[in-house]
């Protein structure tokens, strides 16, 4: 109630102090007369005054018309038929007004005297006046209405982004976890004690997994956890031919990466790149800070990439990852690069802006 009272009070001294400006201005051409320039001040602010009392009541008027906003026409004509009346009763407000600030005797505020002034030329400029006091509240009408749709678009637009990536997240999970069970499956019958082993790190997997709940973004250290006990299951699987390098600084661990981003790119390394490979080979997990940019690099010298391959022809995970890279850093330096690497094998290298993870627990 107090900040309603006090927005009305600041809107009557704001629209005061606008009147008033404007009785100034058009008073000006007239202080050249023979008149005193406080009496042609007194008269014109009386006349501008009156508008400003006026106001409340033509906004009033125009709210309550049974006409679409956007038809123009009609609300035009039901205006100018409202503006005829409405100008003479301002001549009287005018008159009352002007014999207050003692420019107008009383005889000539009452009666029909008021009415003949209007007759003899004014009304044409009052009625314009009056159509321009209602243009100028059409547009402050047209101005919010313009900013409301763009906050209800920003929300729109946020809202569709976050479902998107949530609609990414369950796309890539699934993938992951069938593919898990199928290692798993192939160990039940042969090796039933390292099958309940990777069962235990899947369980935790999944585990981590609900813990980060629908959160998009994770610290790296925690990333870098769930790829551990995916890696536990992979090395089960594979054995002495599995070799992985992990090599992230104790400062980047807190920096904010999307959730899920590095288990894709070993699995692909590891499925496509050193299972087809005799011998298997070894997976680099790379980290570095240059200039607020992550650079995460995912590496393996495996079979490679091929003469024919395109960067079209990723995989859901790298799909996926790259996508949902590009939805929460859509304007910044982020990007998702696959090429071969040096030597052979494939390299996947992502770039990230940095962010620590209390930017986003003050968000």
């Amino acid at each position: 109630m107090e900040n309603s009272s006090f927005s009305k009070l600041r809107l009557a001294l704001v629209s005061l102090l606008a009147w008033t400006a404007v009785g100034v201005v058009f008073a000006v051409p007239r202080l050249a007369s023979n008149a005193a320039w406080w009496f042609v001040l007194r008269g014109s602010l009386a006349d501008w005054w009156a508008w400003g009392l006026l106001v409340p009541v033509i906004v009033a008027v125009d709210r309550r018309l049974p006409i679409a906003v956007n038809n123009v026409r009609t609300r035009l004509a039901a205006h100018i038929a409202i503006g005829i009346p409405t100008t003479l009763v301002y001549s009287y407000i005018a008159a009352l007004l002007q014999v207050i600030a003692g420019v107008m005797a009383w005889p000539g505020a009452i009666g029909l005297g008021p009415l003949h002034e209007a007759m003899k030329g004014g009304l044409l400029w009052n009625l314009l006046v009056y159509l321009l006091v209602v243009g100028g509240w059409q547009a402050v009408q047209y101005s919010q209405h313009y900013l409301a749709s763009q906050l209800r678009l920003e929300r729109l637009e946020r809202n569709f982004s976050e479902a998107r990536l949530n609609v990414l997240r369950m796309q890539l999970d699934p993938h992951f976890l069938f593919n898990a069970l199928n290692t798993i499956s192939s160990l039940v019958g042969s090796q039933p004690k390292l099958a309940r082993g990777m069962i235990e790190q899947l369980g935790d997997l999944l585990r981590l997994s609900l813990e980060s709940g629908r959160r998009q973004q994770v610290r790296l250290s925690e990333e870098l956890e769930f790829l551990g006990h995916y890696l536990a299951i992979q090395k089960t699987r594979f054995g002495d031919t599995l070799h992985v390098v992990v090599d992230v600084p104790a400062s980047a661990h807190h920096i904010l990466v999307p959730s899920l981003i590095l288990q894709p790119l070993v699995e692909n390394a590891v499925r496509h790149g050193l299972a087809p490979r005799p011998g298997g080979g070894t997976v680099w997990v790379r980290a570095a800070i240059d200039a607020a940019v992550l650079h995460l690099t995912v590496e393996d010298d495996g079979v490679g990439l091929g003469d024919t391959w395109t960067d079209d022809q990723a995989g859901l995970g790298l799909s996926v990852t790259r996508e949902r890279i590009a939805m929460l850093h859509p304007a910044q330096d982020a990007g998702l690069h696959i090429g071969s690497r040096e030597g052979g094998g494939t390299r996947v290298r992502i770039l990230i802006p940095m962010r620590t993870a209390e930017v986003l627990g003050d968000e």
